[in-house]
């Protein structure tokens, strides 16, 4: 039975805010070996921007330390933390959502170690850091404080107590997936993932990002989508300047409730906008006006209520639309799952559902399948670990023309980091 870390095992550390201080732990971390675990919190859901509010950093010998980059503040010794130990691994749990912040203060890792992914690809059911740690440490770890604004200030001391639990074990939990991806025989296709991690951008401009408002199916012609569209757009607009998330604005509820209920006077748009939200100054005026100009605009001025971006449509849309692209992607889909099962990998990180649909979309050449299979993956993102594990089970499908009468689930899936 897993048991309870309720406190970090060399006790809580002070929380660093000064640069003579951070210039103190650097000597410490330096003074350290192996990896440095990293970790860092956003207040997520109560700011706009993702900047990190703490950073966590712990190195055998080195110390555990908790790091106020807001008090800290812009300083050279960023860059000198990053270059000292540039050439060192660094270890972080799900590191996608923590390296756009870090690379904002400079801290940018040459080597990667990522335990959350690491331990899919081993073929951990459960991958959250407590679970991952109670599975492989018999470590169970408090999450209370997981959802919290880590923009406030002070930060609490039961705050922080949490955040330095999760780089406490960090380096144990790093030690354990690495032992469990080597007895796998999958240490090298998860090396091939971390590095590919660090060559992602770390931070992507999404097209109409609008459209991914909550409740978008409930929409039927293009006037409301372009109501839709502007009260995004003035919401993000205003949380952008205030640094304060879009959603405690006003939630993706209250732009349906104003888009399905029409109301055609201020007072009728204010009385459905103010009720869900905690700022009493939204110029509901402005926004009335702006609302009502969507609703009027000239046709030509519409959006088109599919995206006009140059995807491709979701695989169960292509039954009508490409009937050969739709049977080979149900054999395909069934390849893919039937070899993830086969090494205890979740589908979506063996090959991703966007590559898949690269590959199915088009009409395969009749000859020299195999090299132009290979090349397709290739172009289209696959790592060369997945190339060699799927392209030999695709050629088979490639050449299907009829579909999978009982076909695997073509929904889109997590796509692969």
């Amino acid at each position: 039975m897993a048991e309870p870390l309720l406190t970090p095992r060399n006790g809580l550390p002070e929380l660093v805010s000064t640069e003579k201080a951070f210039k103190e732990i650097i000597s410490e971390l330096e003074g350290g070996f192996g990896p440095i675990a990293i970790d860092a919190e956003r207040a997520s859901g109560f700011r706009y921007f993702p900047r990190a509010y703490l950073i966590q950093i712990n190195r055998r010998e080195g110390g555990l330390h908790l790091i106020d980059p807001i008090s800290i503040g812009e300083t050279k010794l960023w860059s000198q933390f990053n270059s000292a130990f540039h050439d060192e691994e660094w270890i972080l749990h799900a590191s996608t959502q923590d390296l756009p912040c870090l690379a904002e203060l400079g801290l940018k890792p040459k080597i990667l170690f990522d335990t959350e992914l690491g331990g899919r690809i081993a073929g951990c059911e459960r991958v959250g850091l407590g679970s991952l740690c109670e599975n492989l440490l018999e470590i169970q770890l408090a999450k209370e404080h997981s959802a919290v604004d880590w923009s406030t200030r002070p930060l609490k001391e039961e705050w922080l107590n949490y955040a330095a639990l999760d780089v406490d074990v960090l380096i144990d939990l790093r030690d354990s997936v690495e032992k469990l991806l080597a007895d796998n025989g999958k240490l090298d296709w998860a090396k091939e993932e971390f590095a590919h991690i660090l060559t992602l951008p770390t931070t992507t401009e999404r097209v109409d990002p609008w459209r991914r408002t909550s409740g978008m199916h409930k929409i039927r012609d293009r006037r409301a989508l372009n109501a839709i569209k502007n009260l995004w757009q003035v919401r993000d607009l205003y949380a952008s300047e205030n640094d304060v998330a879009p959603g405690r604005i006003f939630n993706d509820e209250t732009m349906m409730e104003l888009i399905t209920k029409r109301p055609t006077s201020v007072d009728q748009f204010a009385k459905i906008l103010m009720k869900r939200t905690r700022y009493q100054d939204l110029p509901a005026a402005e926004w009335f006006a702006i609302y009502e100009d969507a609703l009027a605009a000239d046709e030509k001025e519409l959006p088109p209520m599919r995206g006009s971006g140059t995807g491709l449509p979701a695989i169960k849309i292509w039954e009508n639309k490409n009937p050969l692209g739709y049977a080979r992607a149900t054999h395909i889909r069934a390849k893919v799952n039937e070899l993830a099962t086969l090494i205890g990998m979740p589908p979506e990180n063996l090959v991703s559902p966007e590559v898949i649909k690269k590959l199915c979309w088009s009409e395969p050449p009749t000859s020299e399948l195999s090299a132009y299979i290979e090349s397709t993956l290739r172009i289209a993102g696959a790592r060369g670990w997945q190339v060699a594990l799927i392209a030999p089970h695709f050629e088979v499908g490639m050449r299907e023309t009829t579909p999978l009468k009982v076909a695997p689930p073509l929904e889109e899936g997590i796509t692969q980091q």
